[in-house]
């Protein structure tokens, strides 16, 4: 098995995202996945009153609006980027770039449908201030991709493509191909989805598989090796650390996101925004519905920023005791310990097996009640209800997951 990689510092703005057509779901339901890298690594789950449309989205924690990075509105519009870094080819100095933020925030805020977005961008006065992928669904069967820089943008319809999905890391093809970045990354994420694909599971893989799929892969397509898979073994002839290179979760990822659709002409009252907050392999993902007024938990919603009994300041804890856990010496923090992570101390339970146990009682509770309002048995306002009932329960499952594998008090205290 080989891991020999060359270690050095990455950018930090490395994402890794996907929009799956609801043509290729088994409930017609678009999806869009996006795994976020930043040095922004504190993040929360916002809802926001705008122009035209409330919204919630993913934002750093200490942000007092005006930018997201992933969100959903109540029109059913969604919106989400990956940074590109091979489109700028003009003179646009560096104090008037880094906009996508404001630029999402904006589109969520006034759009409905990609209609609305095309003309958004259209009428944007130039430069935009961005170089960037940006990625979008509605709730009229519409999801793209636009590669979009300062004065200009190409459309890519995920509906058109064979594949039923596109996986879009941090280049865009009607870019400069010398500057492409992330290329490892697409690769080991396009045979993950295309696996799924030819296998039948990409259908019904719903948000929770993709986030564990994806976002908590140690697979590395460039070098063949796929740590999960093959983790009892990985784990039996190595010390269980390996360098932090092109994985698709990386020590910058702040989280992952999934914006769960409707299906073409559908309501956009079904809309779900699913985000684990933190390192995916010890974070855990839960749902928000979207909706004209606030229903996050509050633990998910951290301003200006997340305590230890919060799903993003729990998350970075476990992540600095179990993954990143070494000193920040020389090319130390270019490592990673996946001990923890696949197998634990006993190559028994591992943090995967905590957060998929948390998922899956999260899962429960949420899904007996959104089935119940998508079929028409109850009322949106008994949904939401009913949701504000279940989820002050969902950090307790998180935590108490994790307490069967480590001493949560003594960690984090209450």
């Amino acid at each position: 098995m080989l891991l020999s990689v060359t270690v050095g510092r990455q950018r930090a703005e490395a994402c890794t995202a996907v929009i799956i057509s609801g043509k290729v779901t088994e409930d017609g339901r678009p999806l869009m996945w996006k795994n976020r890298d930043t040095d922004r690594l504190d993040n929360s789950v916002r809802h926001f009153k705008g122009e035209k449309y409330a919204f919630t989205g993913l934002v750093n924690s200490e942000s007092e609006g005006g930018e997201v990075w992933i969100g959903a509105n109540t029109a059913g519009f969604a919106v989400m980027n990956t940074a590109s870094y091979c489109l700028k080819n003009d003179d646009v100095p560096a104090s008037s770039m880094d906009r996508e933020g404001r630029l999402m925030y904006r589109a969520l805020e006034i759009c409905a449908t990609l209609e609305d977005f095309e003309h958004f961008l259209d009428t944007l006065s130039k430069p935009m201030g961005v170089e960037a992928n940006f990625g979008c669904i509605d709730a009229f069967g519409g999801a793209a991709w636009y590669e979009t820089g300062n004065f200009s943008y190409s459309k890519f319809d995920v509906n058109a493509t064979e594949d039923g999905f596109r996986v879009v890391t941090n280049f865009s093809e009607t870019g400069d191909k010398d500057r492409w970045k992330g290329v490892e990354r697409y690769k080991t994420a396009y045979a993950v989805f295309r696996e799924m694909k030819d296998r039948g599971s990409l259908a019904s893989a719903g948000p929770l598989g993709i986030i564990d799929r994806l976002s908590r892969s140690y697979r590395h397509e460039v070098m063949g090796i796929d740590l999960v898979r093959d983790a009892g073994e990985f784990l039996s002839k190595t010390t269980g650390i390996v360098p932090d290179q092109d994985f698709i979760p990386r020590r910058s990822t702040s989280a992952a996101a999934v914006v769960q659709g409707v299906p073409s002409g559908g309501n956009p009252d079904e809309t779900v925004f699913w985000a684990a907050l933190g390192y995916p392999a010890v974070s855990v993902t839960v749902p928000v519905p979207v909706s004209e007024e606030s229903h996050i938990p509050e633990e998910m919603s951290s301003y200006p920023s997340s305590s230890p009994d919060t799903f993003c300041g729990l998350a970075d804890i476990l992540k600095r005791r179990y993954v990143f856990r070494f000193p920040e010496i020389s090319n130390y923090p270019e490592y990673m310990d996946l001990t923890h992570v696949l197998g634990g101390s006993s190559f028994g339970a591992s943090t995967l097996d905590c957060c998929r146990r948390a998922e899956a009682s999260i899962y429960r509770k949420f899904i007996s009640i959104y089935r119940k309002f998508r079929d028409g048995g109850i009322s949106i306002e008994a949904y939401l209800r009913e949701y504000d009932g279940i989820s002050s329960g969902f950090f307790d499952i998180y935590r108490t997951s994790f307490e069967r594998y480590t001493d949560i008090s003594r960690l984090c205290p209450k």
